[in-house]
């Protein structure tokens, strides 16, 4: 599956109703965010059951505001809604590669059972 960008209107509908979603937060002038851009999309295409989302931080500068962005690329990754991952910098391919599976293998059920209990 191809990347998508998405608006702030999108964002927690993409995030919430997808098991595992991928975050880009670039801009067109940024270096190191549009020699990321292949290995991101080169990413997409072998993991069709993941959403390679990707978020233009001048367009939607009030949703980078909110996502608390100090850098680009900054790369994200949610798990049933919840942010597991959250890195700035662009990955090479093997790291992107390993970030995806550690976030298909990771039990976020069980992680967020364990925060419930340490809070109550």
């Amino acid at each position: 599956m191809a990347t998508r960008d998405i608006t702030a209107q999108e964002f927690n509908d993409t995030i919430n109703e997808n098991d595992i979603v991928l975050v880009d937060f670039w801009a067109s002038w940024c270096g190191p965010c549009r020699a990321f851009a292949p290995t991101y999309s080169a990413s997409s295409e072998k993991h069709p059951d993941i959403v390679y989302a990707k978020v233009d931080t001048e367009a939607e500068q009030q949703l980078a505001a909110a996502a608390d962005i100090r850098s680009i690329p900054t790369l994200m990754a949610f798990k049933k809604g919840k942010l597991v991952f959250n890195q700035a910098g662009a990955l090479p391919p093997a790291a992107l590669e390993d970030l995806i599976q550690q976030v298909k293998d990771f039990d976020i059920d069980a992680a967020i059972a364990a925060q419930d209990n340490g809070q109550s």
